[in-house]
């Protein structure tokens, strides 16, 4: 009899219960799931700051181009740039000073034409002695 309950013991601790399993399952889950909701604002966060940054750039091109055009006073344009893969819609507005010989130039820079808010805008100012 003392042989079959300590086989019996050893038995009983070999192994995890049912519940135990279930509980660790879920742990790990849970675990998963955390970990996947992170990454995925991680890969938001940088997708936001790409496309912020190559909107950037688009603008700071388009201002460049702004002040090296010899036309006065400057014109308000638009067009589409092709930068990293994708369009962009840059739009350049232009604004009178104070100052008669002065204008004032800023681009803005959409991802989508229609987009009510510009993911990049960059303002400069231009003299007309300097054209």
């Amino acid at each position: 009899m003392t042989y079959s309950l300590s086989i019996r013991r050893k038995l009983k601790v070999a192994g995890f219960t049912l519940i135990e399993v279930l509980l660790a399952l879920s742990v790990f889950a849970l675990a998963g799931v955390a970990l996947l909701s992170t990454s995925d604002t991680h890969f938001s966060s940088l997708n936001h700051i790409e496309n912020n940054m190559v909107a950037q750039w688009v603008a700071s091109n388009q201002l460049v181009e702004a002040t090296l055009d010899e036309q006065w006073p400057p014109k308000n344009k638009k067009g589409n740039v092709d930068l990293a893969g994708r369009q962009w819609h840059w739009q350049q507005k232009v604004e009178a000073t104070t100052d008669k010989e002065m204008r004032s130039i800023t681009i803005e820079v959409r991802s989508d034409e229609k987009a009510s808010l510009a993911l990049a805008s960059l303002t400069t100012f231009v003299a007309k002695e300097n054209r």
